[in-house]
């Protein structure tokens, strides 16, 4: 009795898993985004499209970014956390100056970690992970 109605319950907290798309190019087997139980998890984020320096690349993945949480029902006042790789540590000011320009609104910014990862998908100079919470 006991295991039937733990199921019961755990079925009505589970809403389902829903992948999160805006279209364009994804490199594999994954979703651009999943929303589950309230959360919202993007993967990795590039744009190669916006140009060549860390500046313009921060540029174009948080525009994603924005388009992504959208898609999800949430925005950048949702985000709890963002994992920033960088191809080069030395971009870290100019990435963090966009990055900061782009929460100016944010009443509570989220927490972070930016560090340098060799190798990122397709040449990029900037990946961005975020992790949110679904408010609908």
């Amino acid at each position: 009795m006991k295991r039937t109605l733990l199921r019961c319950l755990l079925r009505r907290i589970y809403m389902g898993k829903e992948r999160i798309d805006i279209g364009g190019e994804v490199f594999g087997p994954y979703s651009p985004g999943v929303k589950a139980n309230g959360t919202i998890w993007l993967s990795g984020q590039i744009s190669l499209d916006s140009g060549e320096s860390a500046r313009e690349q921060t540029l174009g993945c948080l525009g994603k970014i924005d388009q992504l949480l959208k898609a999800a029902g949430a925005s950048k006042h949702d985000i709890c956390f963002v994992q920033v790789l960088l191809d080069d540590i030395h971009d870290y000011a100019e990435m963090n100056e966009v990055y900061g320009n782009w929460l100016k609104d944010v009443e509570i910014a989220p927490a972070r970690a930016a560090f340098e990862a060799a190798n990122l998908p397709k040449g990029a100079k900037v990946e961005i992970v975020i992790q949110a919470i679904s408010t609908e």
